[in-house]
């Protein structure tokens, strides 16, 4: 059932898909948050990723070239991980650049810094 929607076996997907696809989709996230590039440039990336992906499955593990869920499905795969490398990278980027704004506030997060910090209110 799930190679007649993918295109390609379950082992197929998780081995080449996340594991391969998704680190250059980790990489290229990365990337351009390393650039300052805005968010919506991870789109474009994924995709030609994922059409990438796509061929070298159909080319190497004779898997279905055509199956519009599997490329959706590949597509979606590459773009979370994609936005989620992006969205780490920029946070991690703007705490070291910026220590005297902002602080952590978990791995996809930053604020700003309290003013009580240093023991000033700031009125």
């Amino acid at each position: 059932m799930t190679e007649n929607l993918l295109g390609m076996s379950p082992i197929v997907y998780v081995g080449f898909t996340v594991v391969i696809g998704g680190g250059a989709a980790w990489l290229s996230g990365r990337a351009l948050a390393l650039g300052w590039r805005p968010v919506w440039t991870v789109v474009p990336a994924t995709l030609g990723l994922a059409l990438a992906d796509r061929f070298f499955v159909w080319a190497l593990f004779a898997g279905e070239f055509y199956p519009v869920i599997g490329t959706l499905a590949e597509f979606a795969t590459l773009l979370g991980l994609g936005l989620l490398a992006h969205r780490h990278t920029q946070a991690r980027r703007m705490v070291q650049q910026y220590p005297w704004l902002y602080e952590r506030a978990g791995p996809l997060m930053w604020r700003r810094l309290s003013s009580d910090a240093d023991g000033d209110s700031g009125e």
